[in-house]
């Protein structure tokens, strides 16, 4: 650091308290927005006391069914209509019957929409279906 000295001298120090203050409001935003991104289609989750936890991998593929009339269904992120889902599944089957599916359904749809999916699923050839849950919170009545 230059003290005193010359008056006239420009100083070519960078000045790095304002980079850091932008970088901490994007960090902030980011960390808020994120989960936001996640929870996807606006599905609300059913809840459960005891979720049982499996790992997720990379092979896994999501299945989503949002509450809709009729239920809307999604392959990862894209939205199909129930015919070409069901033949997305059976090629999907014949590319790789080894993946995993995991099931994504809104709490407000009825058993039997949830029912008629995983069936899709079963038709298709796939034999490892999983449901995703939310942990049911201690305090939370339904």
């Amino acid at each position: 650091m230059d003290v005193g000295g010359d008056k006239g001298n420009i100083r070519s120090d960078i000045n790095v308290t304002p980079l850091v203050d932008v970088c901490l409001v994007l960090l902030i935003i980011f960390m808020v927005v994120t989960p936001m991104l996640q929870k996807g289609q606006g599905v609300q989750m059913p809840e459960t006391e005891n979720p049982s936890k499996k790992p997720e991998n990379s092979d896994q593929v999501m299945l989503v069914v949002t509450y809709a009339k009729p239920p809307q269904l999604y392959i990862d992120e894209s939205q199909y209509p129930r015919d070409q889902f069901e033949q997305k599944l059976n090629e999907m089957y014949q590319r790789s019957p080894n993946k995993d599916l995991v099931l994504k359904a809104d709490r407000r749809l009825s058993w039997g929409d949830v029912k008629r999916v995983m069936q899709i699923t079963k038709d298709a050839g796939f034999e490892n279906v999983g449901l995703i849950v939310d942990k049911k919170n201690k305090g939370a009545e339904s």
